[in-house]
């Protein structure tokens, strides 16, 4: 068969160096685009996906030819090759071939504008892949239309010709246009006769194509997979070439007018332009070009209906968009309007509210200013400019026009917080969020202890918002499904000042509702879910506008302990959790919404999403008022191979367990391998250590009581020898257990979520074991025992951890909760614990060091970062192998050891400037990790060698902690509690000590320990002392009823919070009944008297005193 030779193409010769077929493919749209531009577009499409499909497998993420366009852009951005930006040009293509193939939507404007697209993407295609990173074709050069078309395309044209002749072309450029020129002199009956011979010679090009692309597309596969160096290479210079990028003015005008289109504006820079005759009508939503103003013309004009809304600012990629507001400024003050097209203005000198300025780019955070799109609301002096992801919608922006903040400011002023029921610190929290908006900040953290009611003070919060006008859609973020079943049902059986609900006053949609409605107030979704809505939406279906909500509340925001949890099922869809990380803030940077972040556990980048916390509640705090149950001094479980460790010798044959095949392998040491107890269950399976274990758990636990367990476990496999052990060592210490008793809940069970309900509601099981599904804001009153089989890293974790079990439980009258730690990971993360309280964050990644050199305002921080990125290096340095150490050096030009010298010797501006160009390698050092995972199995016997109580650091027995507070006096008794709560001298600590060492369990309170230890009083149960002065109080005179039922009351607060003085009186309970005033009246003035003579006779060294 004879060879077939493309049809020249002006702008796509280049890429014959890859394929002819791609030449046919430009040259066709070339072609085609006067005569039939919705086939020009189509052609288009196909020469993107060409180019996609070939960019992906040089970079060895092809998967087949099913791959959808959307998912095979995903994955070479994800991969670095393709920045966000050259992304979105190759989606502009891919819809708007779309439209021209399903529709036969497209004008020769469409068409020019995408063939300057497809230019660009075939340049970076050529500088990436065909070894020419400074290839510099010239000019784009436009298509002849031997019609000539309308005004605008005809103008376009022109402009591109001058461009044209300004340009040295190289010898197959002017064959092209040469040819071109010789086909516009052509008759119709020639230009179709050649055509077809054109048409033909495609066609046979598209049938050898079609042949042999699979095959070549599988090589490419196969060669990327076996030269990672390679592959690295290309991703550095694909990445490179996609920051060069550029499109022209009148390109960008068509990208911005795709954007605009696609949230539901009418729009066409070309042709809807204010010369042509374009004006607002009602019931559209118009971009209107070229609006005449004073001085100039606006670029666009944004109607709903006949009002004027928003002026918009239109520039090319590498012009500052954030300066080019003002101008937009200007033109809202000059513009030429009639009365009926501005009716609620002027705001000031400002006649339309809504100011924009875009040069077509996506938000990038590394260059703000030069991208995304910029957005002022004029309507108040005290705002300023700030970057979007994405336009406003004409129901977004009608919706931002009906809200008055000053007004709605005010009325959350006004509200009392008192009318929503919450607890005194919930209000106050609420409040302190209200401050926050009202002061006009937009990334609000609220950190709460766990079990202090997070989800009711937001609940509380929205309301007010709602209720005020404040905001007009909330949108309620969880990163679990099962959290978001949870804040669903609280929503809908909250009750808000009157017997009806939440749900009965504001519409909510639930998870499994994709979009809001009209009329929804709250709507519930997953992170998880958000980012593929957001990121990587269907064919067809829209991402949401950016005003979709207007209010964010994201619980658990912290998001920041990954480092030890296994991956759950709707977290395995992302690489790594520095791209979750990633993703995760890009979902909540796309809406233009206040952010509110919810937590028991601020993490570090946390507060660099949120900033620092406007309010917080501590886990000590909460136990001192009486919100929370502490926890008594952990059980040590300390085991012979706990205390000395596991060791196997260099040469010795030992059995690996692989989790993929559910195999055991015997393999020979080459070096000697000493493991400690932070290994054990996860580096090692150690049998014996977890059966000796379980049975000092029965022991101290019995499964028929109503105070549940959970066991924290290391893996899924770890949990489920665990299960097997307790259920082995309660039935040898109680005999038979019912079906349930001991219940394995991890992410991979059966219906997890529906055993979580199970575990909270019904009485079996008693005993659950898991790894992370039970650690993060699962509610389960009653907890009572918690089991630590696995260390873990993260202050964030242990703590939510500990979190599960603090929860009050009048229903099992639970007073404290009870630690049995098998690997003393309390004693490892005390330090560090907010439990304490220490805040620290033991874990940080490569990308959180470079971010905080990037920030470090001095040069003695900046080399205390350097030290902190080498040091963590050269433990890196012992994992990197294989394709990640291939990947480094390809990157970094040399190797680890090198690297560190490098950082060592150099300055620290240069170490900045250095990462900053190195960027990739951030991701291949928090990517990497060691070997497969493949623990040891240990046959090494255990014994138990003793149980311990752990009441801190230098405390092991009983008698040290209760004669430490011998020197403390009584003075200002209530303070002093909470200074020897903070101090780690807790109530449910010194009852423990008090019991081990009398073997007497007595319910004093924290000042009897003390008063016992500094003035020789007898301990008696602090509730026995108040009824005992209670008795002798009622006896001492004759008192009304009413004042014996209000010292009833007193006595009952007395035992809950040991002191009650004029200031509890006004809080709480008593408050609701009218505070101290009017019970002082009850006792005709003399409650101070009365409640001084209660305390007095709580503490008398008499009888029961």
């Amino acid at each position: 068969m004879t060879e077939v030779s493309p049809p020249a193409s002006a702008n796509f010769a280049f890429l014959a160096a890859h394929d002819t077929f791609l030449v046919s493919l430009g040259a066709a749209a070339e072609r085609y685009f006067a005569d039939d531009p919705a086939a020009a577009l189509f052609k288009l499409r196909l020469l993107g996906e060409q180019l996609a499909q070939r960019a992906a497998a040089l970079t060895g993420v092809y998967v087949g030819p099913d791959d959808a366009q959307v998912d095979l852009l995903r994955r070479l951005q994800d991969r670095r090759a393709l920045t966000r930006e050259a992304a979105d040009l190759f989606h502009s293509l891919r819809r708007a071939g779309n439209a021209a193939a399903h529709e036969g939507r497209g004008t020769k404007m469409d068409a020019l504008q995408q063939l300057k697209v497809a230019r660009q993407l075939a340049i970076w295609f050529h500088r990436s892949f065909g070894n020419a990173p400074a290839f510099n074709p010239g000019p784009f050069v436009p298509p002849t239309d031997p019609r000539e078309a309308d005004e605008a395309v005809a103008r376009e044209l022109e402009e591109l010709r001058a461009r044209l002749a300004a340009a040295k072309l190289e010898k197959e450029q002017l064959r092209a246009v040469a040819e071109q020129e010789a086909r516009a002199r052509m008759s119709a009956e020639e230009r179709a006769r050649r055509d077809a011979d054109d048409l033909t010679a495609m066609e046979q090009l598209a049938e050898e194509n079609a042949r042999h692309f699979s095959a070549e597309l599988a090589r490419l596969q196969a060669q990327a997979a076996e030269s990672p160096r390679v592959v690295e290479e290309r991703v550095v210079h694909a990445s490179a070439a996609a920051e060069r990028v550029e499109l022209d003015e009148a390109a960008t005008r068509q990208l911005i007018d795709q954007q605009l289109r696609a949230v539901g504006w009418e729009v066409d820079t070309a042709h809807l332009t204010y010369a042509s005759g374009a004006r607002p009508e009602k019931g559209k939503h118009r971009a209107i070009a070229e609006w005449p103003c004073d001085g100039g013309r606006a670029d666009y004009v944004l109607f709903v209906g006949l009002e004027a809304v928003g002026v918009v600012e239109a520039k090319k990629k590498n012009v500052d968009v954030a300066g080019k507001i003002d101008q937009a400024k200007r033109y809202s003050k000059t513009i030429r309007l009639e009365p009926a097209q501005a009716p609620h203005g002027p705001w000031r000198s400002y006649r339309v509210p809504f100011l924009f300025s875009a040069n077509g780019r996506p938000y990038i955070k590394q260059i703000e200013t030069k991208s995304g799109v910029w957005f002022l609301d004029v309507r108040r002096s005290t705002n300023h400019a700030r970057p979007l992801e994405a336009w406003y919608s004409p129901d977004g922006l009608a919706a931002l026009l009906r809200m008055d903040e000053a007004a709605a400011d005010q009325a959350l002023e006004r509200e009392p917080i008192e009318a929503i029921g919450l607890r005194d610190y919930q209000g106050e929290a609420v409040l302190a969020v209200e401050r926050a908006i009202i002061a006009g900040q937009r990334q609000i953290l609220l950190a709460m202890a766990t079990g202090t009611g997070k989800t009711k003070t937001a609940i509380g919060l929205c309301y007010r918002l709602l209720k005020t006008k404040r905001v007009r859609r909330i949108l309620f973020l969880v990163d679990r499904t099962s959290l978001g079943v949870q804040a669903t049902d609280a929503f809908k059986e909250a009750r808000i000042e009157t017997t009806r609900t939440f749900a009965d006053i504001y519409e909510l949609k639930e998870l499994r509702d994709i979009r809001p409605e009209r009329d929804t107030r709250v709507h519930f979704a997953t992170v998880q879910g958000l980012i593929k809505r957001v990121l990587w939406p269907e064919e067809g279906q829209p991402a949401p506008a950016v005003d979709q909500y207007d209010c964010i509340v994201i619980d658990e925001c912290h998001r920041g302990y990954t480092l030890d949890r296994e991956a759950n099922e709707e977290e395995l869809e992302f690489r790594s959790q520095d791209q979750y990380l990633s993703q995760y803030r890009r979902v909540l940077e796309h809406f233009d919404a206040i952010k509110i972040g919810l937590t028991a556990t601020p993490a570090l980048h946390t507060k660099e999403i949120f900033g620092p916390p406007v309010f917080e509640y501590s886990y000590r705090q909460a136990v001192v008022d009486g919100v929370l149950v502490d926890h008594e001094p952990p059980v040590r479980i300390v085991t012979r191979l706990a205390e000395d460790g596991i060791s196997f010798r260099a040469g010795e044959e030992v059995e690996v367990y692989d989790p993929s095949t559910q195999a055991i392998d015997k393999v020979n040491l080459p070096d000697d391998v000493d493991l400690e107890v932070e290994s054990f269950n996860r580096r090692v399976v150690t049998r014996s250590f977890n059966e000796v274990v379980c049975g000092v758990v029965a022991d101290h636990i019995d499964p028929s009581l109503p105070e549940k367990t959970l066991v924290f476990c290391a893996t899924d496999d770890h949990a489920d020898m665990v299960k097997d052990l307790l259920e082995k060592a309660f039935e040898e210490k109680y005999g038979e257990l019912e079906e349930d008793t001991v219940m394995k809940i991890t992410g991979s069970s059966d219906q997890p979520l529906q055993k979580i309900r199970q575990f909270k509601n019904e009485r079996r099981p008693n005993t659950v074991v898991t790894v992370d599904l039970l650690t993060t804001g699962i509610d389960v009153p009653p907890i009572a025992n918690l089991v630590f089989l696995r260390r873990v890293r993260s202050r964030i974790l242990y703590e939510q951890m500990i979190g599960r079990a603090t929860r009050k439980c009048d229903d099992i009258r639970k007073e404290v909760f009870h630690i049995y730690d098998a690997v003393d990971l309390y004693g490892s993360m005390s330090k560090v614990s907010d439990m304490k309280p220490v805040v620290a964050n033991p874990t940080i990644t490569f990308q959180d060091l470079v971010e905080a050199l990037q920030k470090a305002p001095t040069e003695s921080a900046r080399q205390s970062v350097i030290e902190q990125i080498v040091a963590k290096l050269q433990r890196k340095a012992k994992r990197l192998e294989g394709d990640a150490l291939s990947r480094f050096e390809t990157i970094a030009g040399t190797g680890p050891k090198e690297v560190v010298q490098q950082l060592r010797e150099q300055p620290s501006a240069a170490t900045v400037e250095w990462f900053a160009q190195k960027a990739q390698l951030v991701e291949v050092l928090d990517a990497a990790v060691g070997p497969p995972y493949r623990p040891y199995v240990s046959h090494h016997g255990d014994v138990l060698r003793q149980v311990t109580r752990g009441y801190g650091e230098g405390r092991e027995r009983p008698e040290d902690y209760l004669e430490g507070p011998r020197d403390l006096t009584r003075a200002q008794l209530r303070d002093l509690k909470r200074a020897l709560d903070e101090a780690g001298y807790t109530e449910s600590y010194l009852r423990s000590a008090w019991k081990e060492k009398t073997n007497a369990d007595i319910a004093a309170s924290i000042i009897g320990f003390i008063r016992q230890a500094a003035l020789g009083d007898p301990l008696v149960p602090y509730a026995e002392r108040v009824d005992h002065a209670l008795s002798r109080v009622l006896q001492g005179r004759r008192w009304t009823g009413p004042q014996r039922q209000w010292l009833e009351r007193i006595a009952q607060q007395l035992k809950a919070e040991t002191v009650v003085d004029r200031e509890a009186m006004d809080t709480g309970a008593f408050q609701r009944d009218g505070g101290f005033r009017r019970i002082d009246r009850v006792f005709e003035g003399k409650l101070d008297d009365v409640l001084g003579e209660l305390r007095s006779e709580i503490w008398r060294s008499a009888g029961h005193a």
